[in-house]
């Protein structure tokens, strides 16, 4: 099966703006395929607002979220791979959706089960155990 992520994001897109609210996504800036102003990332990670209102041409793909927005005043492209999406929120209520590195697991096992994977054993944490999931909280 593909991603359940792009189709989430559309989602809690659509249901933040029908709110009335401010959709921003959180972007992880270390990923070598963003395209976008990493000048106002913060600790790796890159804050968008992408409400109808501060972007245009937004295009909220299956691989990939596009859309121009202004910075500092000046029109820019930016290119966001849904992969490298780690949440999105409403600006005023801070409700929205965590996406963790669990996904990215569940991404990589269905590619290994096709056969696009590697076939290393899984990773394994501190006493020969495999490693546990982390879950942070982004606010």
């Amino acid at each position: 099966m593909t991603s359940s992520r792009p189709y989430l994001i559309r989602a809690i897109y659509e249901w933040v703006v029908d709110n009335g609210y401010t959709p921003y996504l959180l972007v992880d800036a270390t990923r070598q395929d963003l395209d976008a102003p990493l000048e106002y990332a913060e600790e790796g990670r890159l804050v968008l607002n992408v409400a109808p209102r501060a972007v245009q041409g937004l295009s909220m793909g299956n691989d990939e979220i596009s859309f121009q927005a202004r910075f500092g005043g000046v029109p820019r492209p930016v290119a966001v791979p849904v992969a490298s999406v780690l949440a999105i929120y409403a600006r005023e209520n801070g409700q929205g959706m965590l996406f963790g590195e669990a996904d990215d697991d569940e991404e990589a096992a269905a590619a290994e089960a096709e056969g696009d994977g590697p076939d290393d054993d899984p990773p394994q944490g501190p006493g020969g155990g495999e490693k546990r999931p982390n879950l942070r909280v982004v606010k």
